[in-house]
């Protein structure tokens, strides 16, 4: 064998005739082509392969990692699979609804909570404002042209009493939005949390039925796991205070819808702002449909003009991180569903 010059890893190798490292390969499904070519930059090193989620099964078996979204079908194939990233907070359709092989296995899932926090924050007020400012009643008489002032009574939000169950990303956007408008917020979430100045007050999920009569806004912003499965059930909504609002825009999945009309049909509650439902998407002809103090989107808080360039950039540093071998961002517990 000739002689290598000193210090050169690569020419040994040239030399030898053995194969240099394969880069790794990382699709991406569900990015636009230029979100594809900035991937690419960040990660020169890397192999970034576009493909439609449909595809995923054909081009997984030699993969690295999947950015975008997963099936279980993929999962099975993806024999490489170290990391997964998703592109949604909540992860029960890849977890408890979707591949019980994915939670059991060593693949590394994150996910983008942190990130949809602001924007669903914003649409929960957004909704709630709507009811106690009478908007949706004013919108109603704009369509007729008719100057309707006497619509139903404004509700100041200052010294009133908001718990927010799951303060996590999500939720405790809500609590500094809460906080700002000068209510008392009490969180309820099984997870230790520091001080923080937004929270007045700490609950475990097991003491929500104690603080549930002190509401005078509900906001429900935890995941859909199976120890939160319709948490909201009818006794919950009894111990609601009478005349407060509800605010749903995590997962439908967490309340009892019909424990809800039966609260709002006998005036129980205020009124109610949905951007999720239970069964959803709601059907025609729910009674949900037919109140006037309820405030219907269909499943749309996450979006806004900013959240897909923190999306991007989160995919861009875990890229990063992945590559380097350092820790992820946003590391799911895939036990415990968040």
């Amino acid at each position: 064998m000739r002689q290598l010059a000193t210090g050169s890893l690569f020419l040994a190798v040239a030399t030898l005739g053995l194969p240099a490292s394969e880069p790794k390969k990382i699709l991406v499904a569900g990015l636009a082509p230029e979100q594809v070519a900035e991937l690419q930059a960040a990660a020169p090193e890397a192999r970034i392969v576009p493909v439609a989620a449909k595809d995923l099964v054909a081009h997984v078996a030699d993969a690295d990692a999947v950015i975008g979204t997963i099936t279980p079908e993929a999962v099975r194939a993806g024999k490489k699979l170290k990391w997964v990233q998703v592109a949604s907070a909540g992860v029960e359709r890849y977890l408890h609804l979707g591949s019980p092989e994915l939670r059991t296995s060593d693949i590394v899932l994150t996910n983008c909570k942190i990130i949809q926090g602001p924007e669903i924050a914003d649409h929960a007020f957004a909704l709630l404002l709507a009811l106690t400012r009478g908007v949706a009643h004013y919108r109603d008489a704009q369509r007729q042209e008719e100057w309707a002032r006497g619509g139903p009574p404004h509700i100041e939000l200052k010294d009133k009493t908001a718990v927010v169950i799951g303060v996590g990303g999500i939720g405790m956007q809500i609590a500094v939005r809460a906080k700002a408008f000068g209510m008392r917020v009490i969180g309820v979430d099984p997870e230790d949390f520091p001080y923080v100045p937004h929270v007045d007050e700490w609950v475990r999920p097991d003491r929500l039925d104690a603080v549930l009569p002190r509401a005078d806004v509900l906001f429900l912003a935890a995941p859909h796991t199976p120890a939160s499965d319709r948490m909201m059930g009818p006794r919950q909504f009894e111990l609601l205070k009478k005349g407060a609002y509800f605010v749903a825009v995590s997962r439908g999945a967490l309340f009892d819808g019909d424990a809800l009309v039966r609260a709002l049909d006998s005036r129980h509650l205020a009124g109610a702002g949905l951007d999720v439902t239970n069964p959803e998407p709601l059907p025609k002809g729910h009674p949900l449909w037919k109140f006037n103090n309820v405030v219907i989107t269909p499943h749309v808080a996450g979006g806004s003009d900013a959240v897909g360039r923190r999306r991007l950039e989160l995919y861009k540093e875990n890229l990063r991180r992945f590559l380097a071998g350092e820790p992820l961002l946003n590391v799911v517990d895939k036990q415990k569903g968040y």
